[in-house]
């Protein structure tokens, strides 16, 4: 409830947004009080966040948990200019800022979005928009709604050479202050998304490639902890490929094991993170049919041999799945759940909201918002009944086919 981050914001002494409405804020340095505690001492490693005072991880926990409610989950609306550009531009829509602030307005004021929503991430620009409803700043009005507000900082994707075109993300130099700016801003937590996919021919991902993706997720969470954000680790295996679900399985093991492994090894206070993830899959091309009942079993499988406990919350991204494919996917994980499986397990979609409502605007002269509105209610109605177990699918929606 909003009332209740107010009172978390108190107890640990920060601000959950900026005071003002009018004026970005300049770049700072970090304004947190640092621990007497060192984690230089003794190991130097393992040591849960020791940086931070009780205060600072009652407060990271308390976010983290509240991005983890039950029955929500997360609308990502973090495209930069280009991307959401590109999705206009395929429905005949103008890529103006005017028409990016009114587009995100819906995502965040639809009438009751809140039932279904704990969180939001937004795009740096989107912070220093404001509803034409109320005047306020975005991060404040999803403040006011209950819902979490956060950001996916500007990243750029480097191919590493000599691994066949995998790649790994850089930006961690500049990444404090520009965290500092975001909390600022009213940000809550930040995301962090490192994209790899399965080629078995070619050996990919590498463990060079998993090794230099997952370290780097590890000291970003560092960071934004550091900044009071909670972190947001996104390991992205694509569903491009023609691998069976079991090499999906081993994979998906693999990276994330790794990726746990670097964030305890760094000292990332885990009771304070997230975890975005891909549903594990087969590639699209595999020529193995699978129900989704398998698919929601390999899923607890992964799940079960590496992720800590630790970290409440796991929000599933749709990497390119439709609604309905992701929506009975995510009930029959959760469905499936049992006593080993205490992770509360959700949503954090893009395309599989968004890409329907933007149909809704093809051959119509601009953005058809109060349509827009309606149909995504719609949708985060079904996601939210998925996070839950509830969801009814229809026949074959989440298995895996044969193209």
């Amino acid at each position: 409830e909003p009332s209740s981050m107010a009172t978390l914001a108190i107890q640990a002494h920060r601000p959950l947004r900026s005071t003002s409405k009018n004026v970005r804020p300049s770049k700072r340095t970090s304004t947190r009080v640092r621990s007497a505690k060192s984690p230089t001492t003794g190991l130097g490693s393992c040591h849960g966040g020791a940086f931070l005072s009780d205060a600072e991880k009652a407060y990271l926990e308390k976010v983290a948990s509240m991005i983890g409610t039950p029955g929500k989950g997360i609308t990502a609306c973090d495209e930069g200019p280009g991307t959401i550009g590109d999705r206009f531009a395929a429905v005949g829509i103008e890529n103006t800022e005017e028409n990016r602030r009114s587009y995100r307005q819906i995502l965040f004021e639809s009438p009751g979005c809140e039932q279904y929503l704990s969180a939001a991430i937004l795009d740096p620009e989107t912070l220093y928009q404001k509803s034409t409803n109320s005047g306020d700043l975005f991060p404040k009005v999803l403040s006011d709604r209950g819902i979490v507000p956060g950001v996916k900082p500007h990243l750029k994707v480097y191919a590493l050479p000599g691994q066949d075109g995998a790649t790994v993300m850089q930006g961690l130099d500049s990444l404090a202050p520009r965290l500092a700016e975001y909390k600022a801003a009213g940000c809550e937590f930040a995301k962090w998304r490192s994209p790899l996919e399965i080629d078995v021919s070619a050996g990919q991902p590498s463990d060079l490639i998993i090794q230099a993706n997952m370290r780097d997720l590890a000291r970003y969470a560092l960071i934004c902890q550091a900044e009071g954000l909670v972190p947001i680790v996104e390991p992205d295996i694509s569903l491009k490929g023609d691998h069976d679900l079991e090499t999906a399985v081993r994979v998906n093991v693999k990276v994330q094991s790794e990726l746990f492994k670097a964030m305890l090894d760094h000292g990332v206070f885990m009771e304070g993170s997230v975890l975005k993830s891909n549903i594990v899959n087969p590639g699209k091309a595999c020529k193995t049919k699978y129900t989704v009942d398998e698919i929601a079993v390999a899923n607890l499988a992964v799940f079960r041999r590496c992720f800590p406990t630790a970290i409440v919350t796991a929000n599933f991204l749709s990497g390119g799945q439709s609604l309905e494919d992701a929506s009975a996917r995510l009930n029959a994980i959760n469905k499936h759940k049992t006593a080993k499986d205490p992770w509360n397990l959700s949503f954090s979609w893009s395309a599989a909201l968004q890409m329907p409502l933007f149909q809704l605007c093809k051959g119509k002269d601009g953005l058809q918002l109060e349509a827009m509105s309606e149909l995504y209610l719609k949708e985060l109605a079904i996601a939210s009944a998925a996070a839950r177990g509830e969801h009814v699918p229809g026949a074959g929606e989440g298995d895996h086919a044969i193209a």
